[in-house]
């Protein structure tokens, strides 16, 4: 169960506000000077909004790039939602002998740029989600 200080119920509280999406989890990627918002399923849409309307709103009003990912049942469709706009073939859980859980992911060859993202983000972003929701210790793009 993810653990969410009050700084995250203030960004999920303005988030919600902005877009109408109801958010479930939050992270702040100082790294990648964003903010990642995890939305329940079938509210990616509405949190992006018409032409990006939404998003680029809850942008402006909190100072940063944000992403949205949309939340799943599986590590496995999760993964896959947070490497989205990239088509993903497959994705397997991997349990390596010393116990380390990995996903390795297979994405059509021409997508494999959008997944990986531009200076790793993208694949960054779905390390830090699958970490923190399924306790996965790494995804890697096969």
């Amino acid at each position: 169960m993810v653990k969410l200080s009050m700084e995250d119920m203030s960004l999920i509280a303005t988030f919600e506000r902005i877009t109408g999406a109801a958010a479930v989890d939050v992270v702040l990627d100082d790294e990648s000077e964003r903010i990642i918002f995890v939305v329940r399923e079938k509210q990616l849409g509405k949190a992006i909004g018409k032409g990006g309307s939404n998003v680029k709103a809850a942008a402006e009003a909190l100072g940063r790039v944000i992403d949205v990912v949309e939340i799943a049942d599986t590590p496995e469709e999760f993964v896959r939602s947070a490497l989205a706009p990239a088509r993903v073939e497959e994705v397997k859980i991997i349990v390596h002998r010393d116990g380390n859980r990995v996903a390795s992911v297979t994405v059509k060859s021409e997508d494999r740029g959008i997944a990986i993202g531009k200076d790793g983000r993208n694949v960054a972003r779905a390390r830090i989600l699958a970490r923190r929701h399924f306790d996965l210790n790494n995804v890697v793009i096969a």
